[in-house]
């Protein structure tokens, strides 16, 4: 998740923002410290064009 934000030259407040939520606690999903609603993972899936498999790391292909 980190490295997605950072090649769309995008900071934690902002992505949160996006979805809703407090930089607090996206930096908590995207360090793994806490479980991700399927709602925000949906949401950055689409905002940063990737499968879930590859949000999750179960696949190497952005795209479907």
């Amino acid at each position: 998740m980190r490295n997605l934000r950072e090649d769309n030259d995008k900071t934690q407040k902002e992505i949160a923002e996006m979805l809703g939520t407090s930089q607090t606690m996206y930096s908590r999903y995207e360090r793994g410290a806490n479980e991700m609603p399927i709602r925000i993972l949906e949401a950055l899936c689409d905002y940063y064009g990737v499968t879930t498999d590859y949000m999750l790391g179960r696949s190497e292909v952005k795209d479907a």
